[in-house]
C-alpha cells in the first residue's frame, strides 16, 4: 500500500468534511499543534473557523497534517468514496484517519464578551452535542474566576470573594481618598481608578508606581491611594476586574506547582479578538502555553481600537517573534459586505504603516457607491440620515436594518432629536447598564453582603435602605472596629453591646444583625428565586419602593432580577448564590441585547465593533471629530483612529453613507471643519458625493444681491433671512384636532389620538391601522388629511 496514497485520500476526506469553509479557514483549522496566528479580517467567518477548529482536535486531533499513520486498501476506497460524497459515514471516518484527537477538557477557548462565549457553546453543541459540554469556553475573566475560587487562598484571600464593578470601585475609592483627606476636586476618583488600571494592566504595584513617581506630587498621591485602595480590598475579600486577572498571574508565577496544574489542564488555548489584549492577558496566556506550545489566537490587527482600554497592538504584530515557529494564516475572503465597501475599507486602511498586510475582497456583487452627503450643519445630517432611513424602511418594513454610527456620544443628540421629529423609533445601544440601576444595585448588594460579611462597601449601600436609624457616623465606628480587630460588620453587630461607642445604637444595629442572621440561614435553605422573594419582603425594600416615584418601573426592574436569577438557575448545573452574583459581576450590556426589537440602532464606533447592519451611517466625518483632534500630534494615534474608521466602514453590509458638516454646533460651540482626511482616502470611483452645503451656498448667492452678504453670514443665518424675505405670502399653518383621520406616506392611514402644541409645532399621537401609535411632529409628518 502507498502511504501518499492514503495521505492524499485522508486529506481530500476532511476537505470534504469541512467543505462549507474555504481554502485559508481549512487551513487555520487543520493546523492543530504549535503557535498559530489567524489574521480574520473583518467578516471573514472567525467564529465559523474558531468552531470547526475545535470540533477537528476533538474529532480528528492531528490527522490531516499525519504522516506516521497507516491505511488499508479498504481505508483508501472508503476515504474516495467519502470524499466523492457517496458514504457520509463520520464513525467510520474518525476511527479512520483520527491521530492524537484532543479531550474537551484540555481545551481552554476565551472570547472577549460572555455573549460570545456563549455562542461559541451553542455551536459547538450543535455540531458535536454533547461532547461540547466539557469544553471551557469563557472570557478572560470567567476563566480567571474559576481558577481563583479553588486557589486563591494561596494568596490570602477567601474562595467566596466578592467582584467588584465600576461603581464599587469607584465607592471604594472615595472612601480611601476621604480617609487620607484627598478633595475630590484635587483628584477626580474616576481619574485616580484610570490610572491604578492602567498600573494593573502593566503589573505595576503600589510600590513599584511610588518609586517610579519620583518627587511628582500627583503621582505619589495616586500611588499611596492605590496601596490603601488595596488593603481595602484585601480586607472586604474583595477583587475588581483588574485584580482578578493580576491575582491569577501572580498565583502563576508565585506557585509553580500551581501552573503546571493549568498546563497539564488546559494543553490547546485558543484566543479570540487578540488584537484586544494587553499585557496582564498576553502574560496569562503566555505562561499557560509556554509548556506545551499550542497556542491559537484569532484577530485582526486592523481593528485594534480598545488603546484607552489598555490593549496592546504588539501583541498580535509581534506574535511571531513571541512564539517561536508560528504559522500565521490569513482570511481575506469576506461574507459580509460588497466588494465596494470593502474597496473602501481598503483604501482606508492601507494609509496605515504599523500593519500586516491584507486586502479584504468577495466573490459577491460589487454593489452600491459609497453614498457621501456633505450636510449644512449637524441639523441637516440629521434630517438626511432620517429621509434615508423612511426610504429604506419603505422599501423592507425594517428598521433594525439600520444603524448610525459616531466618533462619539455627544454626536446623538442632533441625531435623537430629528429621529423623534419623524416618529422613527431608535435605541441608544451603551446607555444605563441594568444592574447599574440603583433598585438592582441595592438588591444586588443585600445577596453580596449575605454571601460575604467581610464585604464592608455592599454593607454601607444597603444598612440603611430603607432607613434603620443607622448613620454615617456609626457606620463610620463599625468599619474602624471592623478593620482594627480584623472582623467583619455582621461580627461587629452581632456583639455591639461590647463596644462603647454603639452603646447608643445597640437595639438598632441588634435588629439589623437579626435580620441578616435570618436571610443567611434562608440563602442556604431555599432556592434562589424563593430567597429573593424572601429579602424582599422581610427587609422591606419591596414597600419601599412602591413609595417612590416611578414605582411602578423600579418595581419591574427588580422583578426583571428575579428572571436572570430563574434562567441562571435552569442554566447552571448547581445554582449558588456566589455563582449568580459572580454571573452578574462578569455580565455586560452586550450580553443582554438580542436585537430583537425593531428599532434603528446610534451608538458609537467602539460599540459598533463585532456587529453589522444591512444600511450603516457613520456622521461626523469632520476633521477634529473623526479622526479626534486629540490625535492630531501623534501617528500612533491617528493610526488607531484610521483603525476605528475601517471598524466603521465594515459594519456595512449592503450600503454605506458617510456624512460630514460644513460647519457643526457641538459643545455649545459652532465649529467649521474640514472633511475628514479618512473620507479623502477612498478612492473618488466609489463615491457617489451629494454635496448639499454648496448647493445651499449657490441658492443663497443666486437670491443675494451680493456674495459679500453671502460669506459674512452662516448658511443658515441667511438661509432665515431669505425665508423672512420670501415671507410676504406665508403658507398657512395646517392645523389637526384629536379624532381625524390622516394618511401618512410610509405608515399608511390612521386616526389622530391626540394633539399637544409644542413651541412652533405640535406633537400629534396618530394611532396607525398597520404599524400601531407613533407620535410625530406635525411639521414633519408630510401628512394628508381624508
Amino acid at each position: 500500500m502507498d502511504i501518499n496514497s492514503y495521505i492524499s485520500a485522508k486529506q481530500n476526506a476532511l476537505k470534504k468534511y469541512f467543505s462549507r469553509m474555504n481554502d485559508m479557514q481549512q487551513e487555520a483549522v487543520f493546523t492543530v499543534n504549535g503557535p498559530v496566528l489567524v489574521l480574520a479580517g473583518a467578516g471573514s467567518g472567525k467564529t465559523t473557523v474558531i468552531v470547526n477548529r475545535i470540533a477537528n482536535m476533538i474529532n480528528f486531533g492531528n490527522a490531516y497534517f499525519d504522516t506516521s499513520r497507516e491505511g488499508s486498501d479498504g481505508d483508501i476506497a472508503f476515504l474516495k468514496d467519502y470524499a466523492d460524497g457517496k458514504t457520509d459515514d463520520f464513525d467510520t471516518l474518525r476511527d479512520i484517519v483520527a491521530v492524537d484527537p484532543v479531550r474537551p477538557w484540555n481545551i481552554l477557548a476565551i472570547t472577549f464578551t460572555n455573549k460570545a462565549a456563549g455562542e461559541l457553546k451553542e455551536r459547538l453543541s450543535a455540531m458535536m452535542g454533547e461532547e461540547a459540554l466539557n469544553i471551557n469556553a469563557s472570557t478572560f475573566h470567567s476563566a480567571c474566576v474559576r481558577i481563583l475560587r479553588s486557589e486563591i487562598e494561596a494568596l490570602g484571600y477567601g474562595r467566596d470573594f466578592t467582584i467588584y464593578d465600576s461603581d464599587d470601585s469607584q465607592r471604594m475609592i472615595k472612601n480611601v481618598m476621604t480617609e487620607l483627606d484627598v478633595s475630590e476636586k484635587q483628584l477626580a476618583p474616576k481619574a485616580v481608578l484610570s490610572e491604578i488600571s492602567f498600573a494593573k494592566d502593566k503589573m505595576i504595584s503600589p510600590a513599584d508606581m511610588l518609586a517610579d513617581a519620583g518627587q511628582d506630587y500627583r503621582k505619589k498621591m495616586i500611588a499611596k491611594l492605590y496601596a490603601i485602595y488595596q488593603e481595602r480590598m484585601k480586607t472586604a475579600n474583595a477583587l475588581d476586574f483588574d485584580d482578578i486577572l493580576v491575582r491569577t498571574v501572580e498565583l502563576f508565577e508565585q506557585f509553580p506547582e500551581v501552573l503546571e496544574k493549568y498546563r497539564n489542564r488546559y494543553k490547546y488555548i485558543m484566543v479570540d479578538e487578540y488584537q484586544d489584549t494587553n499585557h496582564v492577558q498576553f502574560r496569562l496566556v503566555s505562561l499557560l502555553s509556554e509548556g506545551h506550545k499550542n497556542l491559537c489566537v484569532v484577530g485582526d490587527d486592523d481593528q485594534s481600537i480598545y488603546k484607552f482600554r489598555g490593549a496592546n497592538i504588539e501583541n498580535i504584530l509581534g506574535f511571531e517573534e513571541q512564539f517561536a515557529g508560528a504559522k500565521v494564516v490569513r482570511l481575506e475572503q469576506n461574507y459580509r459586505s460588497t466588494q465596494t465597501i470593502l474597496d473602501a475599507a481598503n483604501s482606508v486602511i492601507s494609509n496605515n504603516t504599523s500593519r500586516k498586510p491584507k486586502t479584504l475582497w468577495t466573490s459577491g456583487e460589487k454593489g452600491d457607491k459609497v453614498y457621501w452627503y456633505k450636510a449644512v450643519d449637524e441639523t441637516d445630517e440629521a434630517q438626511f440620515v432620517a429621509d434615508t432611513i423612511l426610504e429604506r424602511y419603505k422599501e423592507t418594513g425594517k428598521y433594525s436594518d439600520n444603524a448610525v454610527l459616531y466618533r462619539m456620544n455627544a454626536q446623538s443628540n442632533s441625531i435623537e432629536r430629528m429621529l423623534v421629529k419623524y416618529g422613527i423609533p431608535y435605541r441608544v445601544y451603551g446607555g444605563m447598564r441594568f444592574y447599574d440601576r440603583k433598585e438592582i444595585k441595592d438588591v444586588t448588594s443585600y445577596l453580596a453582603f449575605i454571601n460575604n460579611h467581610n464585604d464592608i462597601l455592599r454593607f454601607r449601600r444597603i444598612i440603611n435602605e430603607p432607613k434603620r436609624g443607622i448613620g454615617d457616623s456609626t457606620l463610620a465606628i463599625i468599619e474602624d472596629i471592623s478593620r482594627d480587630l480584623k472582623i467583619s460588620p455582621f461580627e461587629v453587630m452581632k456583639n455591639c453591646e461590647e463596644y462603647a461607642p454603639l452603646s447608643k445604637k445597640t437595639s438598632a444595629l441588634k435588629s439589623a444583625y437579626t435580620l441578616f442572621e435570618f436571610l443567611t440561614e434562608k440563602s442556604e435553605e431555599l432556592p434562589l428565586d424563593e430567597f429573593l422573594d424572601v429579602l424582599l419582603d422581610k427587609t422591606g425594600y419591596l414597600d419601599s419602593l412602591k413609595a417612590l416615584e416611578n414605582a411602578d418601573v423600579k418595581i419591574e426592574n427588580v422583578q426583571e432580577l428575579r428572571t436572570s436569577m430563574v434562567q441562571y438557575m435552569e442554566q447552571a448545573e448547581e445554582p449558588t448564590l456566589s455563582g449568580f452574583l459572580e454571573e452578574v459581576a462578569l455580565y455586560t450590556e452586550a450580553d443582554r441585547d438580542d436585537g430583537s426589537d425593531d428599532k434603528v440602532t446610534l451608538m458609537t464606533v467602539h460599540s459598533a465593533k463585532g456587529l453589522e447592519y444591512e444600511n450603516v451611517f457613520v456622521v461626523g466625518l469632520d476633521d477634529g471629530i473623526f479622526p479626534s483632534a486629540r490625535s492630531f500630534d501623534s501617528e500612533d494615534d491617528m493610526e488607531e483612529e484610521r483603525r476605528l474608521a475601517y471598524v466603521a466602514i465594515t459594519r456595512a453590509k449592503k450600503r454605506l453613507y458617510l456624512a460630514n458638516a460644513r460647519q457643526r454646533m457641538l459643545f455649545g460651540q459652532t465649529q467649521h471643519n474640514i472633511t475628514s482626511r479618512f473620507m479623502k482616502e477612498i478612492g473618488s470611483e466609489l463615491v457617489e458625493k451629494h454635496d448639499n452645503a454648496a448647493a445651499m451656498k449657490q441658492q443663497l448667492e443666486s437670491e443675494s444681491n451680493t456674495v459679500t452678504e453671502v460669506r459674512s453670514a452662516t448658511l443658515q443665518q441667511q438661509l432665515a433671512r431669505n425665508k423672512k424675505a420670501a415671507g410676504s405670502a406665508p403658507k398657512e399653518a395646517v392645523t389637526y384636532t384629536a379624532g381625524e383621520k390622516v394618511s401618512h406616506s410610509i405608515f399608511g392611514e390612521g386616526v389622530i389620538v391626540s394633539v399637544k402644541p409644542m413651541a412652533s409645532d405640535s406633537m400629534l399621537e396618530i394611532a396607525f391601522d398597520k404599524v400601531g401609535t407613533k407620535k410625530i411632529m406635525a411639521n414633519y409628518a408630510k401628512l394628508k388629511k381624508l
